[in-house]
């Protein structure tokens, strides 16, 4: 939503991850778990990833300048995407690495009560901050249908953070199950197999957050909503005839632009063009607040 920039679901994530991870980091240590120290380096990434994001949300807020004059709201899904690459490298591919690894040299899990135990109450931690975020998406959603929500939110953070959550929880189920299966059968390639799981699963929500997140990046189109907004308030001013073209841009969370074509009654001076426009701004920007760039040119049908 316009203006809302809020970072709390940030650093609610990143001091659950950060406590997450040294809970892990003791337990891989003590039970030589491959699984433990793949979601132990899967945390460290999170609270990473986190920094990165709140740097993008701080970059964004920087207002326009003569270099950057549409401000830099774009920087945040530039960290976004950044966030992506490291949850796939950082996260996913070294987890294949280590699983792939544990298959060829198996080594046998011990203190296995212990790794349970720091796994059950990370993914207490893990799912507390995952309902959190859900929580704050409920907020801005308005209605739409929630996997609708995420592939259109605007929201890269919000998005990202998600995304973050919900492959952790899903590593930690994995996780739990994979050191159980190793306990009850003695076979610590079930361990292996759990870290394989946890690997496969960061890499796909790495790939859906940069598909995402890229299509923000390269620019894309504003919720519908505000192009219907604007060829509706140009509709109802009598002295404007027609819209001949009409274009929205995602600029950054709650910063959009747009760019629109008019025509406009004939005979009407220059002054009561520039006039027309400047109030059919003014009601365009009243109606969708988000609207932070406006250009209007008068124009003429082509034949």
């Amino acid at each position: 939503m316009a203006g809302d920039h809020s970072t709390a679901h940030i650093v609610q994530s990143l001091v659950a991850n950060l406590l997450i991870a040294v809970a892990k980091a003791v337990a891989a240590a003590i039970t030589g778990s491959g699984a433990l120290l793949a979601e132990t380096l899967h945390s460290l990434a999170d609270c990473g990833n986190q920094l990165l994001l709140l740097l993008g949300v701080r970059m964004s807020q920087r207002p326009p300048n003569e270099k950057h004059p549409l401000g830099h709201g774009r920087s945040l899904y530039f960290w976004s995407f950044m966030v992506a690459l490291l949850l796939f490298s950082g996260g996913g591919v070294f987890s294949l690495y280590e699983g792939m690894h544990k298959l060829g040299h198996t080594d046998e899990v011990e203190s296995v009560a212990v790794g349970l135990a720091v796994l059950a109450l990370s993914l207490l931690i893990e799912g507390w901050a995952t309902l959190k975020n859900i929580g704050e998406m409920n907020k801005r959603r308005r209605g739409k249908p929630f996997f609708q929500y995420l592939r259109d939110s605007k929201d890269s953070d919000l998005v990202v953070v998600f995304g973050e959550n919900a492959a952790a929880c899903l590593g930690l189920i994995f996780a739990l199950l994979a050191l159980a299966m190793a306990a009850v059968t003695g076979d610590s390639r079930w361990d292996a197999i759990g870290t394989l799981a946890i690997g496969v699963v960061l890499i796909g929500v790495a790939v859906f957050l940069a598909i995402e997140v890229k299509s923000l990046l390269v620019g894309e189109s504003a919720d519908p909503e505000i192009a219907a907004a604007a060829a509706s308030l140009a509709v109802e001013d009598p002295k404007i005839t027609r819209v001949l073209r009409l274009i929205t841009v995602q600029q950054g969370p709650g910063e959009v632009l747009v760019a629109v074509k008019l025509g406009f009654a004939e005979g009407m001076a220059v002054e009561q063009v520039a006039g027309t426009i400047n109030e059919f701004e003014g009601r365009l920007r009243g109606r969708c607040p988000e609207v932070k760039w406006c250009f209007v040119e008068p124009d003429i049908p082509r034949v």
